[in-house]
């Protein structure tokens, strides 16, 4: 018992010690993190009955992100409307996006999944961690420490704010041309518009072989088939 108490002390610190170096914050409560970094397929795979994982942390964590996310674009671009707002938080706090940084600052060696299970080799694992992580920094440490994280871990060392904003990426071409590519069918359909104060806000849908892949939002039409083509290229796993 004795050995393995301090076999199982060993281990929580140097979890602590990843932790610390991916974040630069020391966690007080160990278990919000370990919860943070665990699939759901590790917990089918390891043990029975309802168990815990880390899927609403990472609903958590993902609205603090986009708060702060939008706090930050909001005070950064006075003057600009919130359709362009709309569009630049979109690209940060987008699953690639997540993804790319979580594997940036080492988060996905941390982040245990069932090794035998194929789905779970999805690549929006780690960014789904990611967005945990931010939750468990919120309970542990509280609103200001979380924003520092996001804003200097996060936004800051992975985002060139003047090249974001001024490359604009075709994902509806790229999108078009791999369907050319492989015999597809695809095309793009207007299915929703709601008047948000001046602006209208439309909802586009990507369809592939009459089947729906993906739904993107924004403020002109061409916005809106923009965002729901980025979204398709990413289910259908298009680098």
């Amino acid at each position: 018992m004795f050995k393995l108490f301090h076999k199982l002390l060993r281990r929580d610190r140097a979890f602590i010690q990843a932790i610390t170096n991916v974040t630069s914050i020391t966690p007080d409560n160990i278990n919000l993190y370990t919860l943070a970094l665990t699939h759901t397929s590790f917990v089918k795979q390891n043990t029975t009955g309802k168990q815990e994982t880390n899927e609403r942390l990472e609903f958590l964590g993902d609205s603090i992100l986009g708060a702060v996310v939008a706090e930050f674009l909001f005070k950064k671009f006075p003057y600009k409307d919130e359709g362009f707002l709309t569009e630049i938080r979109s690209r940060i706090v987008n699953r690639e996006s997540l993804n790319n940084i979580a594997m940036r600052i080492g988060l996905n060696v941390l982040v245990k999944i069932d090794q035998k299970d194929h789905n779970s080799r999805f690549k929006s694992i780690n960014g789904n961690a990611l967005e945990a992580l931010v939750g468990a920094i919120y309970l542990d440490k509280g609103f200001k420490t979380t924003k520092k994280f996001i804003l200097d871990k996060l936004i800051k060392p992975h985002f060139d704010l003047h090249t974001l904003v001024n490359t604009t990426s075709n994902f509806k071409s790229k999108l078009i041309e791999w369907a050319q590519g492989q015999n597809q069918n695809i095309r793009f359909e207007i299915i929703n518009q709601k008047q948000s104060g001046n602006a209208a806000e439309f909802t586009a849908e990507v369809l592939l072989n009459d089947k729906s892949i993906a739904t993107g939002s924004g403020f002109s039409k061409k916005k809106a088939e923009q965002s729901a083509a980025e979204k398709a290229l990413v289910a259908l796993r298009i680098e």
